[in-house]
């Protein structure tokens, strides 16, 4: 410890008469949090870039994790019909689709997506649906094409990526990335762009922005906290790397709808640094099977995430969207005919 000059700390307390100095220029009020005493312009007003409404997405399962990971998983699909119809029918957002194969594994079928989303646009016609089409097999690019086409699909994500997402290295060519852009578009759906890096985010301002494809007020996806994606393995870094993705988006597409995924370790936190940051989010079984980032508790369901998520939006003052709200802040078009069968 250093050395203190205690006879010269007291020769300055006798100074101040033992006293602090305190001069309450705006009494009767002793401090106004919106106003100054000394003119009558606001000095504080309500955050702006905080919206009431956020849009509460549910990812029902996608298309990385198994019963041996979270025994609760949503893999066939009546489960997920299931667990999307729970989720619509409690009040989420809009809701996103993956399918799976028999053997849990995920698959482009025209046949399983229409299975899932008609009955949903049938029971919950205002809820926005999205659905990831990623053809990664022989023939899928074929099969991507039916279910844009059949018009099941309100939005659907652009991975702007090449980036090893666990132990499998995951890559959206730039021909394929620009070309499933366009078909998306031709079918009148709305393009997600999906980020997993900040890298991510040149990517679609190169091919998506600069080009044209593409202009200000799009939908964004930002999925890190997954290994191999933005590193969150602490909150340091989930502030930071969160704060430097939103940023770099804003420099891109300052209207940008963003939307966080509440994924990997991550989890809930992660939304709900999203939520007080103004963004939407979205949650679910698809991105994480973790509750919160320092314990490991599973997800039991969708619907408890969902749940979790309302209590989130009440606690940070915000209101979950309403499905037809979330329609018009993503610029989607309402629903006024049945869609097509994937053929």
């Amino acid at each position: 410890m250093a050395n203190i000059d205690w006879n010269r700390v007291s020769k300055g307390v006798s100074r101040e008469n033992e006293k602090m100095i305190w001069r309450p220029y705006g009494i009767p009020t002793v401090m106004d949090l919106e106003s100054t005493c000394f003119h009558d312009a606001p000095i504080s007003e309500p955050w702006s870039e905080v919206p009431q409404e956020m849009i509460v997405s549910v990812a029902i399962t996608g298309a990385f994790f198994r019963h041996d990971q979270n025994p609760n998983q949503p893999l066939t699909t009546e489960a997920i019909l299931a667990s999307a119809r729970e989720v619509a029918a409690a009040g989420a957002s809009a809701v996103h689709i993956h399918v799976r194969d028999d053997d849990g594994y995920n698959v482009l079928s025209p046949e399983r997506f229409e299975a899932v989303i008609q009955p949903l646009h049938d029971e919950f016609p205002d809820v926005p649906v999205d659905a990831c089409l990623v053809p990664a097999l022989d023939g899928e690019w074929d099969k991507m094409n039916q279910v844009l086409e059949s018009g099941l699909l309100d939005a659907a994500p652009i991975n702007t990526t090449a980036t090893y997402v666990g132990d499998s290295l995951f890559v959206k060519p730039t021909p394929i990335l620009l070309e499933k852009t366009r078909r998306i578009l031709e079918a009148g759906s709305v393009p997600e762009i999906a980020v997993y890096t900040d890298a991510d985010v040149s990517n679609a301002d190169r091919y998506l922005f600069k080009s044209g494809l593409l202009k200000s007020g799009a939908v964004w996806l930002v999925l890190p906290a997954l290994p191999g994606c933005s590193p969150m393995e602490n909150p340091r870094q989930m502030i930071s790397g969160l704060t430097r993705t939103v940023e770099a988006i804003r420099d891109v597409d300052p209207e940008a709808v963003i939307m966080v995924c509440a994924a990997g370790r991550a989890s809930t936190y992660l939304a709900t640094l999203a939520a007080v940051m103004g963004l939407h989010i979205r949650v679910g079984m698809e991105d994480t099977y973790f509750k919160w980032p320092h314990r490991d508790d599973r997800i039991e369901s969708n619907l408890e995430a969902l749940r979790l998520a309302q209590q989130l939006a009440e606690v940070v003052g915000r209101r979950v969207a309403t499905p037809s709200e979330a329609r018009a802040i993503m610029g989607l078009k309402e629903r006024t005919a049945t869609a097509q069968p994937a053929q």
